[in-house]
């Protein structure tokens, strides 16, 4: 499948909104979010913040706009951000999308991001219908700009160490159609059935105040 890289997280607002997320996450971090822009294709809007290892943190923010309602990734937001928000999806970037398109038998979807200085930012992604039905299942992208406009363009000092996930390691496995060890692109990733909810339930990032667990 090429080289398989946890590209970055996404956390989707509870009933506070988009910035006072962005506020409360940078605040237990130590780092301040920034204006993403936004999605015209899904009908969402996100800040970020830049992690160390090309890696970032977006909180989005689904818009009463009707492109969210067909966008299984509009969808996506919405259905978190209605449990009262929290980590929504993993994201896997990789340098061909092929196999992936074979393996689910359908073609990845272009994105863009609206910078708010009006830049663009445009990807292929694969994978969020089956996020939609298995939230511990990551989806995948690949990175269409030119890389002085991707986010990991900008390198910021915190470090992604792990990930906490209810669900099965089996069936992610599947999924990438790849092992996951001990790590996976050097990021820990545990699996837990405690949890009752499958997905994301936990992330840990080693930050100037030592390891903060959000």
């Amino acid at each position: 499948m090429g080289v398989m890289h946890v590209d970055h997280l996404t956390f989707a607002v509870g009933a506070n909104g988009l910035k006072a997320e962005a506020d409360r996450l940078g605040k237990q971090l130590g780092a301040r979010f920034r204006d993403g822009g936004f999605h015209p294709r899904f009908g969402t809007r996100n800040y970020i913040l830049e992690l160390a290892d090309d890696r970032y943190i977006e909180v989005v923010e689904v818009l009463e706009h009707p492109v969210a309602e067909k966008a299984p990734y509009g969808q996506a937001v919405r259905a978190r951000s209605e449990m009262g928000g929290g980590w929504m999806s993993w994201v896997i970037s990789v340098p061909d999308l092929a196999p992936f398109e074979k393996r689910l038998d359908r073609a990845a979807v272009l994105g863009s991001r609206r910078f708010p200085d009006g830049r663009l930012l445009e990807w292929h992604q694969i994978g969020v219908k089956g996020l939609l039905s298995d939230p511990q299942l990551p989806y995948f992208l690949k990175w269409d700009s030119e890389p002085e406009v991707l986010p990991s363009a900008l390198q910021g000092t915190i470090k992604l160490v792990g990930i906490e996930i209810g669900g099965e390691r089996k069936r992610v496995e599947e999924w990438l159609g790849e092992k996951i060890g001990p790590t996976f692109d050097d990021v820990k990733i545990e699996f837990t059935s405690e949890y009752g909810q499958p997905g994301i339930h936990a992330v840990t990032f080693e930050t100037k105040k030592g390891l903060v667990r959000v």
